[in-house]
């Protein structure tokens, strides 16, 4: 056998394709839409052990735009489904664990070629289909930031590993890096296709098997990353697939003696929920879990007097209405000085009568559906909340529409009570909240600010006063996990900006980030004493 310290490819951002009309990638891309949405409605199974499992139970697929359409169905399933999950993924377990490093490197490296190629089209495609993303939202999620996850995650697992303790004279002290000692179990959201894949590939990385389940609207592009993980390589077992009610998933996964570590994107509601049942149950456990969850925010642009105008209405239409506001990171709140409101206002509402609103397919549309009538209903309560109110008024928008899809209006509320109902509850959706504050109360405004909301995920300080942008930093340093200085608070990239809020937001782990890796190693420490002592008496005692 041969032994070697590995150097491993240095990872560089993926580019992102910038889909031209006209452009080779965009009709590429858009052939490819169109055929998988003329395609044969599909059969999702469950995989679990590398077999596809398909119960009576089906499901159906539908896009966001077009909620009459069938894109095909998902199989799901049950507990007995979750307990040959585990089953599977503890077989598997010692064999992946025990694999070289460098081989499991390989498989994610060659994940990422493979999506950066032949996968592309097809995972890009996936999810503008089933959720909803235009072009571009679609290719720096599916495509331009699962890419940087795969290459950057392997040149952090090769820092990891090399970080090793110093040895006196007559000793070596080393230190492994160990799976944990389980299965890591993986609740996935609709809204991101890189996240879903990340939660389940980091922690596989390093070692571990994984049983996941992901959001029921995003089985159409979780099809797609299970056949692109076979093509990569990844052994049967170690990424297990299963589609069951959460609570089912829960009794059987929270009771389970080899449950090691819980890797979880949603809300905090049910992260909370989930923590709480861990607590519960943690004596049955062989060790301590691993809990990492990135949940809700409720993110914020604060604006200073000295901001310009067209940045600060740029950044709020950005932030707030990419991806319809279904971002973890989107604004939903800001706060406008007197000095600027006006003109910033009306470039808000000039930025916004400008977006086009329909299906992904058509690359013109800035705003598409949010992911289903659950969500839907729930959005447009809040705007029909805020039409019955005296201390808020609907600037533009305001109108939704689910009769073809779940298609609501970029809204922008603006409000004379800087704790009303929108500007402090997460509604994960197109709607923006403004509080106009006096100029000069700028210090004051930060305080409510940093205590409105529960969350800390995301935040924004847009300011061309330092003094101002240094007094909002410190003031408000517990606000946002992820900070942003004259930007909108959200586009984090991997390698640049690592993702995650603490607070109500999270456990800030930090995806995209060497210390979200050893969330999911056991460290071991070896000293190797070369010439033994052979007599108990040390000097001191003569």
């Amino acid at each position: 056998m041969a032994n070697a310290l590995f150097k491993v490819p240095e990872a560089v951002n993926e580019p992102v394709k910038a889909y031209k009309p006209g452009s080779e990638e965009l009709t590429s891309l858009l052939g490819e839409y169109k055929k998988m949405y003329n395609q044969a409605p599909i059969d999702v199974p469950m995989h679990i052990g590398g077999k596809e499992i398909r119960t009576e139970n089906k499901r159906p697929m539908s896009p966001p735009h077009d909620h009459q359409k069938v894109l095909g169905h998902f199989n799901y399933g049950d507990a007995s489904h979750v307990n040959q999950a585990i089953d599977a993924a503890m077989a598997a377990k010692n064999e992946w664990a025990n694999l070289p490093w460098e081989q499991r490197a390989s498989v994610f490296l060659r994940a990422a070629d493979l999506l950066a190629g032949p996968f592309r089209d097809r995972v890009n495609a996936s999810t503008m289909l089933a959720q909803s993303k235009n072009v571009m939202q679609a290719e720096i999620d599916a495509a331009c930031e699962l890419i940087d996850f795969f290459k950057f995650n392997v040149q952090y697992m090769t820092q990891i590993y090399s970080e090793q303790p110093d040895s006196l004279p007559g000793m070596w002290n080393r230190l492994e890096y160990r799976a944990l000692e389980g299965f890591v179990f993986v609740v996935s959201p609709f809204n991101f296709t890189s996240i879903c894949a990340n939660l389940c590939a980091a922690p596989a990385m390093m070692g571990n098997v994984i049983v996941w389940k992901p959001a029921e609207s995003q089985m159409y592009s979780a099809q797609v990353l299970m056949e692109l993980f076979k093509a990569a390589g990844v052994p049967d077992g170690v990424i297990n697939l299963v589609s069951v009610d959460g609570p089912v998933a829960g009794d059987v996964v929270f009771k389970h003696r080899d449950f090691a570590g819980l890797n979880f994107t949603g809300s905090t509601g049910v992260f909370r929920h989930l923590w709480t049942e861990i607590g519960n149950n943690i004596a049955k456990y062989r060790s301590y879990p691993r809990i990492v969850g990135e949940t809700g925010g409720k993110d914020f642009i604060m604006v200073h007097k000295s901001a310009e105008v067209n940045s600060v209405a740029t950044a709020c239409t950005r932030g707030s209405f990419e991806f319809q506001g279904q971002k973890c990171s989107a604004s939903s709140r800001a706060y406008i000085p007197t000095n600027l409101w006006e003109d910033v206002k009306k470039e808000i509402v000039k930025q916004v009568n400008t977006f086009k609103m329909g299906t992904t397919e058509d690359p013109s549309n800035f705003v598409n559906a949010v992911i289903d009538e659950r969500s839907f209903d729930k959005i447009a309560g809040y705007i029909d909340f805020v039409k019955t109110q005296d201390d808020a008024e609907i600037i533009v928008g305001g109108n939704y529409d689910k009769s073809k899809g779940y298609f609501v209006e970029a809204t922008v509320v603006v409000t004379s009570n800087p704790k009303f109902r929108t500007i402090c509850e997460e509604i994960f959706g197109p709607v923006l909240t403004i509080y106009v504050y006096d100029e000069d109360k700028y210090e004051e405004t930060l305080e409510l600010v940093d205590n409105t909301s529960e969350y800390a995920l995301t935040g924004a300080i847009i300011s061309n006063d330092r003094y101002a942008i240094n007094l909002a930093m410190k003031k408000l340093e517990n606000a946002a996990g992820n900070f942003y200085i004259n930007d909108k608070p959200t586009g984090a990239v991997v390698g640049q900006q690592p993702f995650g809020g603490a607070r109500g937001s999270g456990t800030n782990d930090k995806a995209g980030a060497p210390m979200n890796l050893l969330r999911w190693v056991s460290a071991r420490t070896i000293k190797e004493t070369f010439v033994p002592a052979t007599d108990y008496k040390y000097p001191f005692l003569g």
